[in-house]
């Protein structure tokens, strides 16, 4: 299963922080961050501003503001982003199932939801961030 680009966007930027909070940079702009991934920079500044809602990131502002990680990078796993900024798994699908073959599907759209959970849990920010800094783009086999 793939993760919306909003959820993928909303990894790359954490971890674009994470590693920045390694090396002891200051906050870093939307714009930096926007142009390194080619995110859409008023989507990224949505995306951030759902991250600091949900206590991940903090923003200053000024000349030498922007966006840091919030806490350490291994508190933060990839389901916690993922939550912040799509909403807790089981409230993501709410519609009706009129028919037995939707039902069906929607169980087993669960069940995988699940399961991507359970490995995104499991993938810590600190973690991927170290993979990044040894340019190790392996696969995780969990």
């Amino acid at each position: 299963m793939q993760l919306p680009a909003k959820a993928n966007y909303a990894c790359l930027a954490m971890l674009e922080l994470a590693q920045r909070a390694r090396r002891d940079e200051q906050p870093v702009a939307v714009r930096e961050i926007a142009e390194r991934h080619a995110i859409p920079a008023p989507f990224l500044t949505q995306i951030l501003q759902q991250l600091r809602a949900a206590g991940l990131v903090a923003s200053s502002r000024g000349k030498q503001g922007g966006f840091r990680l919030a806490r350490p990078a291994d508190r933060i796993t990839l389901a916690d982003v993922c939550d912040a900024v799509l909403g807790p798994a089981e409230e993501r699908d709410q519609r009706p199932n009129s028919t037995v073959e939707a039902r069906v599907l929607r169980d087993v759209w669960r069940r995988a939801a699940r399961a991507q959970r359970v490995v995104l849990a499991k993938l810590l920010l600190a973690d991927l961030a170290d993979r990044c800094l040894l340019g190790d783009p392996a696969m995780y086999y969990i």
